[in-house]
């Protein structure tokens, strides 16, 4: 007897649950399968070049525990993010993996990261195990997003060294927690004009003709596991006389 439409949707509700779960991005804490490859001549650091502008910051960042993305460096969005990294082979992987954070963008085949040949060999239960998997250059993996933990350290800003009087541009450094910064206003702390910033490229902000005086930054912070948009003024303000490639302390930690 065929069924009615009202009990066919009561069959299939937990086998759509159960896939709707699977997926990273609409399950927290769910792992996603995929693979991943590194790049080489990585052992110690991570790149300096990578998309996301953070320089030799950002081969050292994490303890060079870093990663290029494809589909999750999301326009420079996922720049600064962190994801936790598990391979799938129980003869050599760890069932911690490792702790990676987002600082280029690239792509080496279906892969979903291109780990630093550093944190690709962590993955692994030991030195040997780590060597192993080195040789097998991709590998299938698991992964999640996590809240990323800089001890002892504030968000940051490093003013680029495009800046001057009529264009400014800086990037977020020691960005904490698992939410995204998606968008970053510039005030006068005088007169409380402000002005919005573009995310020119990777983890740049920009905007031209900025305020002038001493600088408050205003950062909105979306997602994360209760999925809020809050708006973060950190108490440190950029001072007055700022000087292009200088690094300037938040003062605050999120």
């Amino acid at each position: 007897m065929a069924l009615s439409a009202h009990k066919l949707l009561l069959l299939l509700l937990p086998l759509l649950l159960c896939q709707s779960k699977a997926k990273g991005d609409t399950c927290s804490g769910c792992f996603t399968h995929s693979s991943a490859a590194y790049y080489p001549n990585s052992d110690k650091e991570g790149t300096e070049t990578g998309a996301c502008e953070y320089g030799t910051f950002g081969a050292t960042l994490n303890g060079g525990d870093v990663s290029a993305a494809s589909n999750l460096y999301r326009n420079g969005v996922g720049c600064g993010a962190c994801y936790q990294v598990r391979c799938t082979d129980a003869k050599y992987c760890s069932t911690d993996g490792v702790t990676i954070v987002i600082t280029d963008l690239g792509a080496s085949g279906n892969t979903d990261f291109i780990l630093s040949q550093h944190a690709f060999a962590r993955m692994g239960q030991n030195a040997d195990a780590g060597a192993s998997l080195l040789s097998l250059g991709a590998v299938g993996i698991e992964y999640r997003r996590v809240s990323c933990s800089y001890p002892n350290k504030n968000i940051t800003f490093k003013i680029d060294q495009s800046s001057n009087l009529y264009y400014f541009a800086f990037q977020i450094w020691y960005q904490q927690g698992n939410k995204d910064i998606t968008a970053v206003q510039l005030c006068e702390t005088e007169n409380f004009t402000c002005k919005l910033l573009e995310r020119s490229h990777g983890a740049v902000w920009a905007v031209a003709s900025p305020p002038r005086g001493p600088l408050s930054v205003r950062m909105l912070l979306s997602g994360g596991d209760d999925g809020d948009d809050t708006w973060v003024v950190p108490p440190n303000n950029i001072p007055q006389n700022w000087t292009a490639g200088d690094i300037y302390d938040s003062g605050i930690q999120v």
